[in-house]
C-alpha cells in the first residue's frame, strides 16, 4: 500500500509542516520577537509576546500556504522544490486554501482586536505584498523583483515593534532597513546555486537574465551596505560597544564568505547558509545587549 497515495494522518501532519516552510516561519518569529524587545528596551509583558507572537507567526503561516499554491505550477519544474510539490499533492489544494484563510484571519483578529490598528495593517501590508506583489507580479516579471520584493520579510521587525509602540522610532526603521537591504545577496545567493532551476521555470532572476557577474556585484555590494547599518544602532546609542564588537566579528565573517563566493563564483550554498546565520547573530546580538542593559538598569534603580 502506498502511504504517499493514501494520506495517512503522519503524512498529512508532514506534508502541511512543508508547506508552512517553518524555517522561514521561525525566522519571522525571531525578527518580530526582536522588533519587540528594541521597542520595549527589554523583554516585553508575556501578555504582549505570545499574542504578538500568534498574530505573527499565523499571518506568516497563511502566507506561506498561499505562496504554495500560487508558485505550484512552477514548482513543478524546480528539483529542489520537489518535495513541497508532493506535500501539496497529499494535502491538497482546497485544505491548504482553508488553512491559509483560517490561518490568515486568526492573525488578523488578533491584530486589530487585541493589539492596535498599526499593527493589523502592517500584518495585512506583509500578506498582501508577499502573496500578490511579489510571488504573482515581481517575482515573475523583473530580475530586480527581489529588491522590493524584499519588503514582506522586513516587515515583520516593525510588525514586532508595533505591538509594543505603534509610534514607529528611528531605531525600529534602521532594522527595518537592515532586513531590506539583507535580504537580496540573501536570495541571489541561492539563485546563483540553482541557476538551471530557475531558468526551467521561467522565473528571470537576475543570474538567468543578466548573468552571474552581474549578480555576484550586486550580492557584494548589498552586502557590504550591513554591516554600517548594523553598527547604526550603536552609533545612535540604542545599543552598547559589546553589541559593536560582536556584530562587526559577525560581519567581517559574513563579508569574507559573500566576496569570495563571488570572486570564485562557487560556494553559494555556504554563503546562502552563512548569510541567515549572521542576520540571526545580528538579531540575537541586539536581544541580548538591550536585554541585559535592562536589567543593568533595574539593578542599578534598586
Amino acid at each position: 500500500m502506498n502511504l504517499q497515495r493514501k494520506g495517512t494522518g503522519v503524512n498529512i501532519f508532514t506534508s502541511t509542516l512543508i508547506l508552512l516552510k517553518p524555517g522561514i516561519i521561525l525566522s519571522v518569529g525571531f525578527t518580530g520577537f526582536t522588533g519587540m524587545v528594541l521597542a520595549n528596551r527589554g523583554i516585553p509583558s508575556l501578555e504582549l509576546l505570545l499574542i504578538g507572537l500568534a498574530s505573527l507567526l499565523l499571518s506568516a503561516a497563511g502566507a506561506a500556504i498561499l505562496n504554495n499554491l500560487l508558485d505550484r505550477r512552477i514548482d513543478t519544474h524546480m528539483n529542489r522544490l520537489s518535495k513541497r510539490v508532493e506535500a501539496l499533492q497529499i494535502v491538497g489544494g482546497k485544505t491548504a486554501l482553508t488553512l491559509a484563510i483560517i490561518f490568515i484571519l486568526t492573525s488578523l483578529f488578533l491584530s486589530f482586536r487585541f493589539i492596535n490598528t498599526l499593527n493589523g495593517i502592517l500584518t495585512l501590508v506583509a500578506i498582501l505584498s508577499y502573496t500578490v506583489l511579489y510571488t504573482l507580479y515581481l517575482k515573475r516579471s523583473s530580475p530586480y523583483g527581489t529588491i522590493i520584493g524584499g519588503l514582506p520579510g522586513a516587515l515583520p521587525v516593525l510588525i514586532g515593534y508595533s505591538v509594543v509602540n505603534p509610534e514607529i522610532g528611528i531605531d525600529g526603521i534602521i532594522l527595518f532597513l537592515f532586513m531590506i537591504l539583507w535580504q537580496p545577496p540573501h536570495f541571489w545567493a541561492i539563485a546563483q546555486k540553482y541557476k538551471e532551476d530557475y531558468k526551467k521555470a521561467g522565473i528571470p532572476v537576475m543570474p538567468v537574465v543578466l548573468g552571474t557577474r552581474y549578480t555576484n556585484i550586486f550580492m557584494v555590494l548589498y552586502s557590504i551596505s550591513l554591516l554600517p547599518l548594523s553598527l547604526s544602532l550603536w552609533f545612535f546609542k540604542y545599543c552598547s560597544s559589546y553589541y559593536a564588537i560582536a556584530v562587526i566579528i559577525f560581519g567581517i565573517y559574513f563579508e569574507y564568505v559573500m566576496i569570495h563566493s563571488a570572486l570564485t563564483n562557487s560556494n553559494y550554498g555556504k554563503a546562502f547558509g552563512v548569510s541567515i546565520l549572521y542576520m540571526l547573530a545580528v538579531m540575537a546580538s541586539l536581544v541580548i545587549d538591550i536585554s541585559l542593559q535592562n536589567s543593568i538598569f533595574k539593578l542599578y534603580a534598586l
